[in-house]
C-alpha cells in the first residue's frame, strides 16, 4: 500500500511541474506576442512544443514488456486512469465538432451530450469492473474465453469475429481523427492539408510505437490537461464579455434569452428575408433543371462549351479563357451526374433559404408529424451513442491498466468528472459563440469584416470551412450570408472572440492533443488485436515476449499509414465519421459483450451469430439511407437518420444471440464458472 502511495505522490508531482512549465510556457508567447511575434511563428511553436513534449513522453516510456506495452503494468492509479480515459474520449468530435454541432443544429446537438455521457455510466454499471476481474489484454480475449467454441473450444472463431468488429470500428474512428490532425495543422503552420496529416502521424507513432499502453497513459494525462485549459480559457473569456460572469456553465443561462431575442429579430428582419429568398429562388431553379434532365444537362453542355469558344474567338485574356475551360471541366460528365450534383446544390440553397430555428426549441418542425421525426432521431442518436461508448474496444482496454477491480470503479468516476468539465462547457460555448456572431459578424459592413474570416476560408479552397458573400449586394452582413462549418467553429473562437493570438494557437493544441490522445488509443487497439488475438494466440503461440510486441508495432505503423490515407481523401466531416463507429460497435460487440456478462446460457454460436446480425443490419441501414452512397431518405425505416443505424443493429444482435443460443447446446460448465468469478465481488 505504501508502495502504490508513493507512485501515486511521485505521478502527482510530475504533473504539478508539467501543468506549472505549461502555464509559463503560454505565458513566455503571451509577452513575445505583445512585443511583435509574428502569428505564424506562434503556431509553429505551438506545434512544435506539443509534438516534441508526446514524443519526450514516448522514449521515456518505452518498453518490450508484454504487460506494459498492452496495459502499462496494470499498475495506473485511478485519478491518473480517469484522466487518461477522459483525454482518450474527448476525441476531435468532442473537442472540435460537438460546440460547432450545437451551433448548427441547436436542442439536437444536445444528443450528443447525453448519448456519450450517459454511455460512460454503461460501462461503470455493465462491463468496465468484470473486464478487469478477467484480467488479460484485449475485448476479443474475452470474447473468447467466455464464448469458447472452436478447435479444443479456445475460441478461435469468435475471437477473429471480434478482431474484424475491433478493427473496423477503431479504424472509422481514427480516421476521423487524423482528418482532424490535418485540419489543424494546415491552419496553424500554413502547410498543404495532407501534409498536416502526415506531419500530426508523425506524434502518434513516436508515442504509441514506442512505448504502447504505457506511453500512451502519461501522455493522455499530459493532454488532458492541454485539452482542459484550451477549452475553458477562451469560454470563461466570452463568458465574462457577454455576461460578466467567469463560470460559462452560469452564464449559459443568461445569454440564452439574449439569443432567442436575437434569433427572432433576424427572422422578421426584411434583409435577411430578401438573402433566404434569393436562395430559394435558386433552389427552385435548379428544381427546374431537374425536372427537364436530360435535355437540360445537354443544353448546359453545349451553353459551356459555346461560352469557351466565344472567347477563344474574340481573343480573350488568358484569364477568362482558362475560367471558360475550367467552368466546361468541372460541368457535369452526363445526365446521372447532373442529377445527383444538382440535388445536393438545390438542398443546399433550400436549408440556406429557410429561416433559422430558435437554438433551444425542442424538436422544431413544420408540423407535429415532422416534430416527432426530430424526436425520435434524437432519442436514436442517445440510444446508439450510449451503447456504442459501452462498447467501444479502446475505451474498455483502459479497464485492465488499474491494479484491481475496485480501483477501475473508481476510476470511471474519475473518467466521468474529468469529461463533464468539459461537456458541461461546451453548450455553454455554443450559445455564447452564436450570440457573439449574431450580434457582432451579423450587421458589420463587408468592407470590415474579420481577418480570421479569411484565414478560415483559405485552409481549404476547394470545400471552404467558412464562406461569406454580399448575395442581396447591400454590403451588409446578413445571417443566411454566412456559410460555416461545424469543424471550425471552437478552433476559430478565440478570434470571434477577440482573444489574443496566443490562446488561437493553445486551442489549437487542444485540439491536436484530443486528436492525438484518441487516434492513440485506437491505433494501439487495432495493433493489439491483430498481434495478440490473432498472431500470438492463433498463429505462432509459442511467440516469445519481444517478437509479439515487435509484431504489434509493426503493425501500428501499417495501420496508422492506411488510416492517414483514408483521412486525406476527407471521406465525411468529422461528426458523420465518429456517429458511424458508434452505431457499429454499438450493434456488433454490445449483445455479445453483456449478454457474456449477465446471461450463462449464451453460447459460441450465438455470440459469432449475434455479431454478424448486428452488423449486417447496421452496414445495410447505412449504405441504404446514406446521401454520401447516393442513396436517400426515401429509404429510412421509421424516417432514422443513417447515423443512428445502431437502433436497429443492436436489437437484431441481442434477438439473434439470445434465440441461436436456445436453439443450440449450452456452453461448457467452465463458461458458468467464468462468469461466476468475473462478477464476485473481490
Amino acid at each position: 500500500m505504501s508502495t502504490t502511495k508513493n507512485y501515486f505522490r511521485k505521478l502527482s508531482r510530475y504533473y504539478l511541474w508539467y501543468t506549472v512549465c505549461f502555464a509559463a510556457f503560454l505565458v513566455a508567447l503571451a509577452l513575445l506576442e505583445s512585443e511583435g511575434m509574428p502569428r505564424i511563428w506562434i503556431g509553429y511553436m505551438f506545434m512544435l512544443a506539443t509534438i516534441v513534449l508526446y514524443a519526450a513522453i514516448g522514449v521515456i516510456s518505452r518498453t518490450s514488456n508484454v504487460s506494459e506495452y498492452y496495459v502499462a503494468g496494470r499498475r495506473v492509479p485511478a485519478l491518473f486512469n480517469g484522466m487518461a480515459t477522459a483525454a482518450d474520449w474527448i476525441s476531435a468530435a468532442s473537442f472540435i465538432s460537438l460546440a460547432g454541432g450545437l451551433y448548427l443544429h441547436g436542442f439536437d446537438g444536445l444528443a450528443y451530450i447525453m448519448g456519450w455521457t450517459g454511455g460512460y455510466c454503461l460501462v461503470a454499471l455493465l462491463i468496465a469492473p468484470y473486464l478487469r476481474k478477467f484480467a488479460q489484454y484485449t475485448i476479443p480475449d474475452f470474447l473468447a474465453a467466455r464464448y469458447g467454441g472452436g478447435a479444443n473450444g479456445r475460441g478461435g472463431p469468435v475471437r477473429v469475429m471480434a478482431v474484424g468488429a475491433t478493427i473496423i470500428v477503431s479504424f472509422t474512428y481514427v480516421v476521423a481523427q487524423i482528418y482532424a490532425v490535418g485540419l489543424i495543422a494546415s491552419r496553424f503552420t500554413g502547410v498543404d492539408f495532407s501534409v498536416g496529416i502526415f506531419l500530426g502521424l508523425a506524434s502518434i507513432l513516436v508515442c504509441s510505437f514506442l512505448g504502447g499502453m504505457r506511453a500512451i497513459t502519461w501522455t493522455q494525462v499530459a493532454q488532458y490537461i492541454v485539452i482542459l485549459v484550451a477549452f475553458l480559457i477562451p469560454s470563461m473569456w466570452l463568458s465574462v464579455k457577454h455576461a460578466d460572469n467567469p463560470v460559462p456553465q452560469l452564464a449559459y443561462g443568461s445569454v440564452l434569452p439574449k439569443l432567442a431575442q436575437r434569433e427572432a429579430e433576424l427572422n422578421q428582419d426584411p434583409k435577411e428575408r430578401q438573402v433566404r429568398a434569393i436562395f430559394m429562388h435558386r433552389a427552385a431553379a435548379y428544381s427546374a433543371r431537374l425536372d427537364a434532365l436530360p435535355a437540360s444537362w445537354e443544353a448546359g453542355r453545349q451553353a459551356a462549351q459555346q461560352r469557351l469558344d466565344a472567347v477563344r474567338l474574340r481573343n480573350a485574356s488568358l484569364h477568362e479563357i482558362r475560367s471558360a475551360e475550367r467552368a466546361l471541366i468541372a460541368y457535369p460528365k452526363n445526365a446521372e451526374d447532373a442529377a445527383r450534383e444538382w440535388a445536393a446544390v438545390r438542398d443546399a440553397n433550400l436549408a440556406r433559404g429557410q429561416p433559422p430555428e430558435p437554438h433551444a426549441a425542442p424538436f422544431p418542425g413544420a408540423d407535429r408529424a415532422q416534430s416527432d421525426i426530430r424526436r425520435n432521431n434524437f432519442l436514436a442518436l442517445v440510444f446508439c451513442l450510449m451503447l456504442g461508448t459501452a462498447a467501444l474496444p479502446h475505451i474498455l482496454m483502459r479497464s485492465y491498466t488499474t491494479p484491481s477491480v475496485q480501483e477501475t470503479r473508481v476510476s470511471v468516476f474519475w473518467a466521468l468528472f474529468f469529461i463533464l468539465l468539459i461537456y458541461l462547457t461546451i453548450p455553454a460555448l455554443a450559445v455564447l459563440v452564436k450570440y457573439d456572431i449574431y450580434s457582432h459578424l451579423v450587421g458589420s459592413e463587408f468592407s470590415r469584416l474579420p481577418t480570421w474570416i479569411s484565414y478560415w476560408a483559405n485552409v481549404d479552397k476547394v470545400n471552404p470551412l467558412i464562406s461569406i458573400a454580399d448575395i442581396n449586394r447591400d454590403g451588409i452582413v446578413q445571417l443566411a450570408e454566412i456559410a460555416i462549418d461545424g469543424d471550425v467553429l471552437v478552433l476559430a473562437t478565440p478570434e470571434i472572440g477577440g482573444l489574443p493570438y496566443v490562446i488561437s494557437g493553445l486551442v489549437a493544441a487542444g485540439g491536436l492533443a484530443a486528436a492525438l490522445s484518441t487516434a492513440d488509443g485506437l491505433l494501439l487497439a487495432i495493433s493489439n488485436a491483430l498481434s495478440h488475438d490473432i498472431y500470438y494466440k492463433m498463429v505462432d503461440p509459442a511467440a516469445s515476449t519481444q517478437k509479439r510486441v515487435t509484431i504489434s508495432k509493426l503493425l501500428l505503423l501499417a495501420v496508422a499509414f492506411i488510416a492517414a490515407y483514408a483521412a486525406s481523401q476527407k471521406p465525411a466531416d468529422i461528426l458523420s465519421l465518429v456517429g458511424a463507429a458508434f452505431s457499429l460497435a454499438a450493434s456488433t460487440l454490445f449483445p455479445a459483450l453483456v449478454l457474456g456478462v449477465f446471461w450463462k446460457r449464451g453460447n459460441h454460436r450465438g455470440a459469432m451469430a449475434a455479431m454478424v446480425a448486428g452488423f449486417s443490419v447496421c452496414v445495410f441501414y447505412m449504405i441504404r439511407t446514406s446521401s454520401v452512397l447516393g442513396a436517400g431518405a426515401a429509404g429510412q425505416w421509421f424516417d432514422i437518420a443513417p447515423i443512428s443505424a445502431g437502433i436497429f443493429g443492436v436489437p437484431a444482435g441481442i434477438a439473434t444471440l439470445i434465440v441461436v443460443s436456445l436453439l443450440s447446446a449450452p456452453p461448457e460448465r467452465s463458461t458458468a464458472g467464468l462468469v461466476d468469478h468475473i462478477r464476485a465481488p473481490e
